[in-house]
């Protein structure tokens, strides 16, 4: 048990680190913060339209039970209603990050290398063309969105507990949804190492607790609007900096030579 803290607390740790680059390269992570802000906002306006659309949803969705007793069609309704919202509230986040590293690719590219240079270097990425490139990218694109869909209907189901679904929920989405967010956000580290996403999700599942730490705090901090700003390009750095730890690469710089 404690080792599997001391594990989520240096994955989280790696993912604060992140941070730093802001005082080292502000206007390299400014261009990162640009993309997360034009989608944020979208994202965020799909939320404050679903909050207001849920409860009709909910009562659409359940006409047997406009029969029984108010009280029980009441709790069964807002039961319905705060799952249907969390689980949005997770698909968005995830669906944030995978849209906004699209949207960023050569800024959050250049982050993640930036980070790469100053620790020692990633080595050469294979050349594979650019259709192959393109294809996988795409293919890439659609496990991880499957991903996103998929943790998003677990989380509702478990929103619907009654008493305990929404918290339960938000915790599972956190734990989920860090999880899958460390998938997407290592991509660019694994690209300039020429893994796939079946490779990267075999390393990352070799340190499940540590990668774990890593993404509950991302998920956390890409949870809060403003911040996920700010938080998204520190995600990239986090991101590269937990695949170097998990290869055994080093994750500070080298002393310089005197």
């Amino acid at each position: 048990m404690g080792n599997r803290i001391s594990e989520l607390l240096a994955g989280a740790g790696l993912m604060l680190r992140g941070f730093g680059t802001w005082a080292r390269d502000p206007r390299l992570m400014l261009l990162g913060a640009v993309p997360a802000l034009i989608v944020g906002t979208l994202m965020l306006a799909v939320v404050v339209v679903v909050s207001f659309q849920v409860g009709g949803w909910a009562t659409w969705l359940t006409p047997f039970a406009d029969g029984w007793d108010p009280g029980w069609a009441g709790a069964l309704r807002v039961a319905l209603a705060l799952g249907l919202m969390v689980g949005v509230v997770v698909l968005c986040v995830l669906t944030f990050a995978a849209i906004t590293l699209a949207v960023g690719d050569p800024f959050y590219e250049r982050i993640s290398r930036a980070v790469d240079e100053r620790l020692g270097g990633a080595g050469e990425p294979p050349e594979l063309g650019f259709w192959r490139s393109a294809a996988k990218g795409v293919r890439d694109a659609v496990k991880l969105i499957a991903m996103a869909v998929g943790t998003a209907a677990v989380v509702f189901v478990i929103g619907l507990v009654p008493l305990v679904g929404t918290v339960l929920g938000l915790v599972v989405g956190a734990l989920l949804g860090g999880r899958a967010l460390a998938r997407e956000l290592t991509g660019y580290a694994g690209d300039a190492r020429g893994l796939s996403l079946d490779e990267r999700r075999a390393l990352l599942a070799a340190h499940r607790w540590r990668s774990t730490g890593f993404g509950m705090v991302a998920y956390v901090l890409l949870l809060v609007p403003v911040v996920a700003v700010v938080a998204t390009p520190v995600a990239v750095v986090g991101a590269t900096l937990l695949l170097r730890d998990l290869r055994g690469e080093p994750t500070t710089a080298p002393a310089p030579s005197s």
